[in-house]
């Protein structure tokens, strides 16, 4: 059994010109004898059961869980240096200035990763066989699809620094993966551990970014784990909360935590922080879902009283743009069934009453945003 307060994170061994950290196991008993822990975990589970049952009185619920997904593969991104922004990633590629496209299609490749992962989840358990699928997934076509795409590695990487000699923090050598790995499966499903879910998800991430066993894509992989690890065990009903969005506010915070459990053997004050992110993430969702209900009451009222003959085709509109909420006028010829005047006309109806907004700035090949549902989830 582990005590969390003496906790021994691994040691240091020296390969032939560098050094590495080789993580103790992790699937064994865990226990602790601080209080603010167990407020912290009282408080994530609440919020987290808000969020859960709020999300079941939320009528077509799937059509908001698209842009959660869709925010959360832009900031997991951009926390490892991208630069699209939210709504640049519902733009279509052509539509991507030249510089950006290897951002914006990261951010897709995000984005169906998760996706795909939580379909999988619907016949296996969180294993290697989708922990790998979706690496594959992230990193097809984009910077990083030179780095064994879908395989752990099998040579050393580092964090930080140009070379192995400057390296901020050297990962397990690839000798230890499957040993590691196979300890990281069994951990995530062993269900005779006493162990609260919520902190199995807190150890949990921080063992894969310690493992680190891709050569590119670990930081993203291991924060998508979360979700997907809290969807599984029916901790999160629903695909809405995500924590990259917590740990973007303050990086320096959330890579020092995760470092001073390497250096400190303090695991203590990661899971306080992770569990306070879980509170905190929680209730922002809720906030999210609640302002997206009220927006979308409003808006079908108003189409309602002042779209006249166009009421049926603005409302068809209206539910389009929760699920992809930047749009052209082709695209609402297609939707609507409209030829190119009628889908004009329709655009310059919610244009003059406020509801859509041109993006571009151009004369043609204009694109319409529906910035006020955008502003809900931030950027």
């Amino acid at each position: 059994m582990v005590s969390l307060e003496k906790f021994n994170s691994g040691i240091t061994i020296q390969a032939e010109k560098y050094k590495y950290f080789l993580p103790n196991a992790i699937n064994t008993e865990w226990k602790w004898n601080n209080p603010k822990i167990n407020r912290l975990l009282e408080e994530a589970s609440f919020e987290l059961g808000q969020l859960n049952s709020f999300a079941k009185l939320v009528p077509n619920i799937d059509l908001f869980i698209h842009l959660h997904i869709t925010k959360e593969a832009v900031i997991s991104s951009r926390i490892e240096g991208t630069q699209t922004h939210f709504d640049e990633a519902f733009l279509q590629k052509e539509n991507i200035h030249p510089e950006r496209k290897d951002d914006w299609q990261e951010v897709q490749n995000y984005t169906n990763a998760m996706n795909t992962a939580i379909a999988e989840l619907n016949n296996f358990p969180i294993s290697s066989r989708i922990i790998l699928l979706i690496h594959k997934l992230l990193l097809e076509g984009v910077r990083g699809e030179n780095k064994t795409p879908g395989d752990y590695r099998r040579s050393q990487n580092w964090i930080g620094g140009r070379t192995l000699d400057d390296a901020v923090f050297v990962p397990p050598h690839h000798q230890h993966l499957n040993q590691l790995m196979g300890d990281f499966e069994n951990f995530l499903h062993n269900e005779s551990l006493d162990l609260p879910k919520l902190i199995k998800a807190a150890i949990m991430h921080y063992q894969f970014e310690t493992i680190h066993p891709f050569l590119d894509g670990n930081g993203q992989i291991g924060r998508l784990l979360i979700t997907l690890f809290l969807i599984e065990k029916n901790v999160l009903s629903m695909p809405l909360l995500y924590l990259s969005g917590f740990f973007e506010k303050d990086k320096s915070l959330y890579y020092d935590n995760l470092t001073r459990v390497r250096t400190h053997n303090d695991i203590t004050q990661w899971i306080k922080y992770f569990l306070k992110g879980i509170s905190e993430t929680s209730k922002q969702a809720v906030n999210t879902l609640a302002g997206v209900i009220e927006l979308k009451e409003k808006t079908e009222k108003f189409i309602q009283t002042s779209f006249g003959k166009r009421v049926n085709t603005g409302l068809k509109l209206h539910n389009h743009l929760l699920q992809k909420p930047l749009i052209t006028v082709k695209e609402v010829q297609e939707i609507c069934n409209l030829t190119p005047k009628s889908a004009g006309d329709l655009i310059n109806l919610y244009v003059n009453n406020g509801k859509l907004k041109e993006y571009t700035g151009n004369y043609r090949n204009r694109i319409f945003a529906y910035d006020e549902y955008l502003n809900l989830f931030g950027d």
